[in-house]
């Protein structure tokens, strides 16, 4: 599964933290910041569904 449907899924509430982390085999640690880059790239907006990045404009 691609990391960015886990994390939108963590974030709208359908995985736990502990369940995003085991998903994606990291710790919570390295998870924070993993959605703390998320966040950054996205510029605080969740990812649309189907698209791979708010930036290519596809």
């Amino acid at each position: 599964m691609d990391k960015s449907k886990v994390i939108t899924a963590y974030r709208r509430g359908f995985l736990t933290v502990r369940e995003c982390g085991q998903i994606l085999g990291i710790e919570e640690l390295q998870l924070q910041s993993l959605l703390t880059a998320e966040e950054g790239r996205t510029g605080g907006r969740l990812p649309v569904p189907g698209s791979e990045s708010l930036e290519t404009g596809s």
